[in-house]
């Protein structure tokens, strides 16, 4: 699968979650601003090795390894102008950056751990038949976990996901009333220690 079909995959993904769907603006160049996020969320798991696909190319994860003083990550991350201009627009920039402060103060404070940025799966791949891929990227995100032995970290606006999540074995630790008016569930997931 090459990079642009992941763009367009991620693209899509965008505009089934919450927190995309407020922060991008609203005009005319919806559809634009979408892939240009696509293209540096993408860029940046490629930069930073934290880019997972599935086989089928309809999952894809981005999984990075951080730590709270890895300052240049969330300072990319929150404070890119180029992203407000083509994506946010200032004042939703802002707005999304005060609900990111609460957000990562949820994190370890000590220590590495993997971060899930973003997963998702394309529709069509989703469901009792095909749930395959969330299966796999799972497993892969818990390989991963357990190889390096750090714990993984995640958020979603979205109920059925959090449960997903738990079913898969990570326990929620924090349900924050988001200022949306929806609910935000925060989750981790402790690997076991590796065997000798």
């Amino acid at each position: 699968m090459n990079k642009q079909e992941i763009i367009n995959n991620v693209s899509i993904l965008l505009q089934e979650i919450p927190t995309s769907m407020e922060i991008v603006k609203d005009d005319a160049n919806r559809e634009k601003r979408f892939n240009y996020l696509a293209k540096y969320m993408v860029e940046k798991a490629i930069e930073k090795d934290a880019l997972i696909v599935s086989e089928d190319g309809k999952g894809i994860a981005i999984l990075f390894r951080t730590n709270s003083k890895d300052k240049n990550f969330w300072k990319d991350l929150v404070q890119d102008i180029k992203l407000a201009i083509n994506v946010t627009g200032i004042k939703k920039g802002l707005k999304a950056m005060k609900v990111q402060e609460y957000v990562k103060a949820q994190r370890p404070k000590e220590g590495d751990y993997l971060y899930c940025w973003f997963w998702g799966i394309i529709s069509d791949a989703r469901g009792s038949d095909d749930a395959k891929t969330a299966y796999h990227m799972k497993n892969r995100f818990m390989e991963i976990s357990q190889a390096l032995q750090l714990p993984i970290y995640a958020e979603t606006r979205i109920r059925r996901i959090s449960i997903a999540y738990q079913r898969y074995g990570f326990e929620m630790f924090n349900e924050w009333d988001h200022p949306s008016g929806d609910k935000m569930y925060f989750l981790r997931y402790f690997p076991p220690p590796k065997e000798n």
